[in-house]
């Protein structure tokens, strides 16, 4: 069955950097567009940044220049890269696959927090 595992959460400084993994399984990664998506409490999961199995990517506008999307299919991963980080960026992550339904991680808290 799919999976999906986050990790790399945290307590960071305005300015800082967390790099997220997800850690996938029970279906051919390479294959698949993964995406990461966020949840502030009160407001709705938004998505955050997307790349397909060629790898091309795009990101929300709140985080371009900021965020980087990767992968490692030879690991079954996906990065998220968070630089210059801000405390709007405080929120649950989420990965993301769509393979017949949506699949979701359990999620990973990062709190950007003087």
């Amino acid at each position: 069955q799919v999976q999906l595992v986050e990790s790399g959460g945290g307590l960071v400084q305005p300015g800082g950097s967390l790099r997220l993994s997800c850690a996938a399984s029970g279906f051919p990664f390479n294959s698949y567009t993964m995406r990461w998506y966020r949840q502030a409490p009160g407001k709705e999961r938004g998505l955050v940044a997307v790349i397909t199995s060629s790898g091309g990517t795009s990101y929300a506008e709140s985080v371009k220049g900021r965020f980087t999307i990767s992968r490692d299919n030879a690991k079954n991963t996906v990065y998220l890269q968070m630089n210059s980080l801000k405390p709007e960026d405080t929120a649950e992550y989420y990965c993301n696959v769509f393979n017949g339904r949506h699949y979701w991680g359990q999620g990973t808290q990062v709190t950007v927090s003087s």
